[in-house]
């Protein structure tokens, strides 16, 4: 048995037990681990789109994880696509790509591609998109416990992203964009539901300076569906029916 003198020095020099992370990239780490090799690959959804005008579209999207997002917009028939692929977003329209330009989807990234690629990969990026990824405390969202990446207490203008601290699943996004200065972006992913060995939020809110201008409703969510989607549809190029989905 240790001594007493020697007992208290050995506590003061022993690591700390709390698993609180100590900075964004913590966070990322801890999301990327807790589902490391079961979070599903593949997705697919129809999408109530409702906009501000009271107008409703539907959307039908196929999602692989990382990095490949497609949204299909009825009608079919249209062959009215939006692609985010290799860090870019392709625009179709009739069939034909009328927009073609580098964006990084920041939504997809925490929302989905934590999950299925290395942490370093997501936290780079992250810095490339202006988090301040030193910046990390606690609060509450919801009813529940969140780590609030990139933004100190108050802050609601800088960039900063919210992640459920029990399901380590991404909530809320608040920044502006320096193209349009004085509005504030608020984005939220609501009402998660279990999929497979993930998580799927059904529903998310876009807010500008609290004003809400577009909200997402998930239906007929699938993980990983048989028969697996055809690698083609998320790659820029002619046109291809999405496969997966008839109206």
């Amino acid at each position: 048995m240790l001594a007493l003198p020697l007992l208290v020095a050995a506590l003061a020099v022993a690591p700390p037990t709390s698993t609180d992370p100590a900075t964004g990239a913590d966070v990322i780490r801890m999301m990327q681990a807790k589902y490391e090799g079961t979070w599903y690959r593949t997705l697919t959804f129809v999408q109530a789109t409702k906009h501000a005008d009271g107008s409703v579209e539907t959307w039908y999207e196929a999602l692989r994880v990382p990095g490949a997002l497609r949204i299909d917009i009825a009608p079919l028939s249209s062959q009215s696509v939006i692609l985010f692929r290799n860090d870019s977003i392709y625009r179709y329209v009739n069939g034909e790509i009328k927009l073609a330009r580098p964006l990084v989807h920041p939504l997809l990234l925490l929302g989905f591609d934590v999950y299925g690629q290395p942490a370093d990969k997501t936290i780079g990026t992250l810095a490339q998109l202006g988090y301040d990824l030193s910046k990390v405390r606690g609060g509450t969202w919801q009813g529940r416990k969140v780590w609030i990446v990139g933004a100190a207490e108050g802050d609601s203008t800088t960039n900063q992203f919210w992640v459920d601290q029990e399901r380590l699943v991404f909530v809320r996004s608040l920044g502006t964009n320096p193209q349009r200065p004085g509005v504030v972006a608020d984005v939220q992913f609501n009402k998660y539901v279990k999929l497979g060995q993930g998580w799927i939020e059904t529903e998310v809110l876009f807010l500008e300076n609290g004003v809400l201008s577009l909200t997402e409703e998930y239906r007929d969510m699938k993980a990983d569906p048989t028969p697996a989607l055809d690698p083609a549809i998320f790659e820029p190029g002619p046109y291809r029916a999405p496969g997966w989905v008839a109206e």
